[in-house]
């Protein structure tokens, strides 16, 4: 038997080398409870600085969620939301049989993938120039230049490159100019060109813009590093390649997941502002084709089908992006 030790009338037992015994641990929870509602109340000022936000979030974002019903329902608004024909599976059934399906997912990879690849690389690539650009004022125009592409509808950027690209524009005449071709190519007309083309439109228009977070973590960098490096007589390109790299990788493993994870939400300005009858079929995409076949036909439910297939999508997409740069995490990339 335990040896115990008796501190005394009234007093709790107390085995030797042991904790008292009958103390009852409600008191602990008091205490937890306490200090939750006392940190509570030191950061209730940020709390209702994000309350405003957190309100946008639920009716925005989750409440719609509800509208996911009627993917399998036969939705009619004139029978009120609830009084509607369930369906279940059948719209998506009809929607995994349907051949146009696959080519608007077929397109919207594409141009998804070369978006995400460009659009990563040329903003990567601007904002290493920009870094090492020595002439401050040189420096921030530039970067102040090409942030106004962003802010520039799709209908203007359309036009533009519509016109540049026409047979009578600046690049068919340049190019004859120049010798390199007889006769004007008709761009905007030529499926297999439609993908690069609407490629080449969001990297000039959102590098400036996609570039602002890879220069600022760029900024955040150690400049002892460089002066190491500098010491040891590494050159400006091995400098980049062994410092500045290697430093924003987080950065650009985030953005990537987050890229990734919207690689199906290309939208559809784009392709429906440079499209034509000519190359629909390359411009055809899977917000299009909701637009068009589901709301634009009044079969709700069926757009609601495809809405759901996206979410799905992007969130396994995701989840695969996020489990590879864990494993990437643990090696050297650069």
């Amino acid at each position: 038997m335990s040896k115990q030790i008796h501190l005394g009338e009234g007093e709790p037992v107390v085995p030797a080398g042991g904790a008292p015994i009958g103390l009852d641990k409600k008191p602990n929870r008091k205490l937890k409870k306490k200090s939750f509602w006392k940190r509570v109340k030191s950061q209730k000022a940020l709390i209702l600085m994000a309350l405003p936000f957190v309100i946008w979030l639920l009716v925005f974002k989750y409440i719609p969620i509800a509208g996911w019903v009627m993917a399998f329902q036969n939705y009619k608004p004139q029978n009120g939301f609830f009084n509607q024909e369930w369906v279940f599976l059948d719209h998506f059934k009809e929607l995994f049989h349907e051949p146009m399906f696959y080519r608007a997912l077929e397109n919207t990879l594409g141009m998804g993938i070369l978006g995400i690849v460009f659009g990563t690389l040329s903003a990567i690539t601007f904002a290493l120039l920009l870094n090492e650009m020595r002439f401050v004022w040189f420096k921030k125009m530039t970067q102040t230049i090409s942030y106004l592409p962003h802010f520039v509808s799709w209908v203007i950027v359309a036009n533009i490159v519509t016109t540049m690209l026409s047979q009578e524009g600046p690049i068919n005449t340049l190019l004859m100019g120049m010798g390199i071709i007889d006769n004007p190519i008709g761009f905007m007309s030529n499926p297999d060109m439609f993908w690069g083309i609407v490629t080449v439109s969001d990297v000039w228009k959102e590098t400036g813009w996609n570039a602002i977070i890879y220069f600022a973590a760029m900024a955040g960098v150690d400049p002892q590093l460089y002066e190491a490096a500098k010491v040891d007589g590494a050159s400006r390109w091995r400098q980049m390649w062994h410092i500045t790299l290697p430093s924003i990788r987080p950065v650009i493993i985030v953005l990537l997941i987050l890229n990734i994870g919207n690689l199906i939400n290309i939208g559809f300005e784009k392709q429906m502002l440079l499209g034509n009858n000519i190359v629909a079929d390359k411009a055809l995409v899977i917000d299009l084709y909701a637009l068009n076949y589901g709301i634009g036909m009044f079969r709700y439910s069926f757009g609601t089908a495809i809405g759901i297939f996206k979410s799905v999508v992007s969130i396994v997409l995701i989840l695969i992006a996020n489990g590879f740069a864990k494993r990437v995490g643990e090696g050297r990339v650069f």
